[in-house]
């Protein structure tokens, strides 16, 4: 098991205080087991831990009887309890519990959800103020890595994997954390990222949102995956569809796209104009939560490493924290713009970086941007080496593994 620390050292300060924590993100990310690395890290055997996908406690998926099972659990103590719940979107009405537990008991709250609606709706009504949410991920490269030398070390292969396989085995399989338990066999993997995508469809945007044309819904994540890292709108996509003899208004597509990312299947990211300092009204790009499950759709990762590559480095700026967004200087295009803290960098992603051409445009858009934060060009393989006029080109698998 991979220790979460990136997560957990974000959580410490929070823990034993009177603030909820919410745990947010794709299903199957991560969260149940960073719940337990919570729970281990306390050691209290003040505990108690609800499941509400498990079907022992369907009976609880309803805000009176939740409460009165805590209740009962904890009576009249006055002792510091650990309350932790996964996927409380199930019950319904579950904000009343929750809140009602936080006054009426010393209690250190946890809850996770796979929705990013588990934040609005009521809960701004009865908990706002007083939570405090993350979002998990999938495993990170730093991540997978440690886990993958783990699950080698225990298969039967005969040789451990140098370091620019196992990023290759990253691009192909992704980090969804179930894989290392399977020791991230080829068939067996894509059949298990196969079951991550049919639950994330049919569990938290099939089913929470009433789809009835589940067809349609399919045909537009293929679209989007397909065209991960491309600007598209959801005209584009309506005239696609019409092309192929079927009528989808672009308001359709818009809300099947952001029921989506609402299940963190897709993550949406805007233009801005960097001289202009404004936002762009031009098409968005859409980038998968985990490019794993691309592979196990889609197909084909290693025959477009490019975009998976720009996949990757732009959901790591996300885990470190930064708001991202697609940057625009006149005609050119840089991949990413970063800001955290009042403070920005900006990113170009390529995969061989040794042409001049390939050198003046990657390294060209960055030099357009006149402010003075850092610049860098990722690459996966080069023959360039060192900067150009000051900005730095930098191995992906380097980056990625900086804290």
């Amino acid at each position: 098991m991979v220790i979460r620390e990136n997560y957990l050292s974000k959580i410490r300060p929070f823990i034993g205080k009177d603030i909820i924590k919410v745990l947010t993100g794709v299903r199957r990310g991560g969260k149940s087991v960073l719940l337990q690395q919570i729970i281990d890290e306390i050691n209290s055997s003040n505990t108690i831990f609800l499941n509400f996908e498990d079907l022992g406690n369907q009976h609880l998926c309803e805000y009176n009887a939740f409460h009165d099972f805590i209740c009962s659990k904890i009576g009249d103590s006055k002792e510091q309890f650990y309350l932790f719940f996964d996927e409380i979107q199930e019950v319904k009405g579950w904000e009343k519990t929750v809140n009602s537990l936080r006054v009426k008991f010393k209690a250190d709250i946890y809850i996770t959800g796979s929705n990013s609606r588990l934040l609005s709706g009521e809960l701004a009504t009865y908990i706002a103020g007083r939570y405090v949410s993350f979002v998990i991920y999938p495993f990170s490269f730093a991540e997978f890595k440690d886990v993958n030398q783990v699950a080698w070390a225990s298969s039967s292969r005969s040789e451990r994997p140098a370091a620019d396989y196992t990023f290759d085995e990253y691009i192909q399989y992704g980090g969804m954390p179930f894989l290392s338990s399977i020791g991230f066999e080829p068939s067996v993997s894509k059949n298990y990222l196969q079951d991550v995508f049919n639950s994330v469809m049919l569990k938290d945007i099939v089913k929470r949102n009433n789809i009835r044309d589940v067809d349609l819904l399919e045909r537009i994540i293929s679209y989007a995956l397909a065209n991960i890292g491309k600007s598209f709108s959801a005209t584009s996509i309506s005239k696609f569809f019409k092309d192929e003899k079927r009528a989808i208004a672009p308001e359709t597509v818009l809300n099947y796209l952001k029921w989506c990312e609402e299940a963190y299947l897709f993550y949406r990211l805007k233009s801005q104009d960097i001289n202009g300092k404004k936002m762009l009204r031009v098409n968005e790009k859409y980038y998968v939560v985990d490019h794993g499950l691309r592979e196990a759709i889609v197909g084909a990762n290693l025959q477009s490493t490019e975009i998976i590559l720009e996949n990757i480095v732009g959901l790591e700026l996300l885990r470190r924290g930064y708001k991202i967004c697609v940057g625009r200087v006149g005609e050119k295009e840089i991949d990413f713009v970063g800001e955290k803290n009042g403070d920005k960098l900006y990113i170009q992603v390529c995969y061989l970086l040794d042409k001049e051409s390939t050198i003046l445009r990657e390294f060209g858009s960055l030099l357009e941007v006149k402010d003075n934060y850092p610049k860098f060009v990722l690459y996966k393989e080069s023959s360039f080496m060192g900067n150009y006029e000051g900005i730095p080109a930098m191995k992906i698998e380097d980056w990625l593994m900086e804290s």
